[in-house]
């Protein structure tokens, strides 16, 4: 399908993208986390785009961060001092986890960007005042981001930005539908590349390509199977040959509990005459990852309830090595879906060393089990 495709090429070369928005006249402003409030970024006139790291050598982050950081955050901070992110016009990070935070003050000490913003949305979700200290926060990022592109950011800005990532974000929740109805109807290295190159590429040129690809995909008549379905879970998955691996495997992920997945796009931003109360209202209300708190049972009963609701044979927890707040999570998690009778594993992962044999034998041993 030639609009896969495009996304398929945009990640595999995103300083090529990075050229091409860049020459439309637009600033690149990049994020670590999908709690950074694209809605305002592309509402000032920037290219929000998500920094994955591109699994380089690490020699230059070692002289700032310590082996035991994960290798997104290390990996980032090398292509940044490397000169690979030279296309950035500036950097957000929003309130996460120690290490992405720790990566905050080293990049505005080092970097060499003119916008920077430390964006502190509230960790406890679940309170009157982290609602009104959201809406604050949201203001206040407005404010830097209309100083930093000399104009005032409107309420019609807004409202057009809310309905673009609303009309992609309804779009990849069809096409994730789709392949939960149907297994297979799209290579999970394909659903991973129109994830990915949705949070890389220009929001205009991806609210045009997917619905095609919904309609593509509706037309296809996917042959009955004999696979597992499997639900993901962990804070990145920045890999397609996991996807190929565990599908040649005879299982298909059917859905995710990923912050590079459905914790990224579900929820609508909804109509208000607010458009700041509707945005902090999402960012409020969306499932939660380990760095946000809204009830001690809310990330359990969410991995549960997703297993349930697209019939998963197992979940398969793939964590970031060395991510703290995700293993902190994970034994609370399995307790949970041992509890329903739920099969699942645990996979370590990093950027920098992947062994495919063993992940396929691992892979293979789980469907078996299954």
């Amino acid at each position: 399908m030639k609009e896969i495709n495009i996304f398929c090429e945009a990640i595999k070369n995103v300083p090529l993208v990075a050229a091409k928005i860049k020459a439309g006249s637009k600033k690149i402003i990049g994020y670590l986390c999908s709690y950074a409030p694209e809605e305002l970024i592309y509402a000032a006139g920037f290219h929000p785009m998500r920094l994955f790291s591109s699994k380089s050598d690490i020699v230059l982050a070692e002289q700032h961060l310590q082996a035991y950081c994960c290798s997104l955050v290390r990996g980032v901070l090398e292509d940044s001092l490397s000169g690979r992110l030279d296309f950035l016009d500036g950097t957000v990070f929003p309130h996460t986890c120690d290490s992405i935070q720790r990566l905050s003050d080293i990049w505005r000490m080092n970097g060499k960007y003119e916008f920077f913003a430390d964006v502190v949305l509230p960790a406890k979700l679940n309170t009157q005042s982290a609602r009104t200290y959201m809406k604050d926060v949201l203001i206040k990022f407005k404010k830097d981001l209309e100083a930093a592109e000399g104009r005032e950011i409107t309420n019609a800005d807004l409202e057009g930005s809310i309905k673009k990532f609303n009309l992609i974000r309804k779009n990849l929740s069809k096409i994730y539908a789709l392949q939960s109805q149907r297994p297979g109807i799209i290579k999970g290295a394909d659903l991973y590349a129109i994830v990915k190159g949705s949070m890389v590429m220009d929001r205009d040129e991806v609210a045009d390509l997917l619905p095609a690809i919904v309609a593509n995909l509706e037309k296809i008549d996917v042959p009955q199977k004999s696979v597992k379905r499997i639900v993901v879970s962990g804070s990145i998955c920045d890999s397609p040959d996991i996807y190929t691996a565990m599908e040649a495997a005879g299982g298909v992920i059917v859905g995710d509990d990923l912050c590079t997945g459905q914790r990224w796009f579900e929820g609508e931003i909804l109509d208000d005459e607010n458009p700041i109360n509707a945005i902090a209202t999402r960012l409020l209300d969306r499932i939660i990852c380990p760095a946000k708190h809204s009830t001690p049972t809310a990330r359990g009963e969410n991995i549960v309830s997703l297993a349930k609701k697209y019939r998963a044979d197992g979940v398969i927890f793939m964590l970031l090595k060395f991510c703290d707040p995700h293993a902190f999570d994970y034994p609370y998690l399995k307790e949970f879906l041992d509890k329903e009778g739920i099969k699942n594993m645990l996979i370590e992962m990093d950027d920098q060393q992947q062994n495919s044999g063993q992940l396929t034998t691992r892979f293979e041993t789980f469907i078996h089990m299954i």
